[in-house]
């Protein structure tokens, strides 16, 4: 048995997120079906990073275990022409067996998209949050600097999350603007079910004026998801890096989504 890592990218407006469901489609349901045709066997896949419904991904990497021989760019090309146009397979790698695309990996980034008008998107519905309130992106940027460092982030994630351990190391938080756009930018180590998202709510609280800096800290050392105000939307959240040690062999770098 060889072990293959794989890139790829998605549009996940039209999914329930990566893992499959029973009640709807998911990204990893479609990847497998794809590549168990190339391999004429059944294929299982692990990801780095298990995203929301409606959240997209610039740099997702799997990994499977096949006896099937095929080069790398038959995975690819074959792979894409199962595969509905919203994903796509980027490159493919043969690993050391114990290569994990989930457990191997020392970090991820997000990207979160934020269309700050009064007017809603039309051509970008979908790729974007949208907020209609000003927001000051200054503020949110220095608020966020609060969060830097390994915290319990039980404020920040689902209710439902499954996580054994709330606590992660988030080593960077940007927030800038450009021109309509605000772009939110998180690296951590690893991320909990809705912590981006619920991230972001906060911030744009604290950037429309709701809610003074010092709420941020407060928030995150409650410990309380009930005190952590709105999640928001998964449209504008991207998955767009995940780091590994460079003996693996994969070194990406974070593809940016911007508009």
């Amino acid at each position: 048995m060889k072990r293959l890592a794989l890139g790829l990218e998605y549009d996940g407006a039209d999914f329930c997120g990566w893992q499959s469901q029973k009640h709807a489609r998911g990204v990893q349901a479609c990847v497998e079906q794809a590549l168990s045709k190339v391999a004429n066997q059944p294929v299982k896949v692990v990801c780095a990073g298990r995203t929301d419904a409606g959240v997209h991904a610039t740099c997702q990497v799997i990994h499977f275990d096949t006896d099937a021989e095929r080069t790398e760019r038959s995975w690819i090309l074959g792979g894409n022409s199962h595969l509905p146009p919203q994903v796509s397979l980027l490159w493919a790698r043969e690993m050391d067996p114990g290569f994990s695309a989930r457990f191997s990996a020392r970090s991820r980034r997000y990207r979160y998209v934020i269309f700050n008008r009064w007017v809603r998107p039309g051509v970008l519905h979908r790729k974007v949050s949208w907020h209609h309130r000003p927001l000051d992106a200054g503020l949110m940027h220095e608020a966020g600097q609060r969060l830097l460092g390994e915290w319990d982030f039980t404020s920040f994630r689902a209710v439902g999350c499954q996580a054994k351990s709330p606590v992660r190391t988030l080593l960077s938080l940007d927030v800038s603007r450009r021109g309509d756009f605000i772009y939110l930018d998180v690296h951590a180590n690893a991320f909990l079910h809705h912590m981006v998202r619920n991230i972001a709510g906060v911030l744009m609280a604290v950037g429309e004026g709701d809610r003074p800096m010092e709420w941020v800290s407060e928030v995150l050392h409650a410990r309380d998801r009930t005190l952590g105000g709105v999640t928001a939307s998964p449209h504008g959240l991207y998955l767009v890096h995940v780091e590994y040690e460079a003996e693996t062999g994969i070194v990406l770098e974070p593809v940016l989504p911007e508009f």
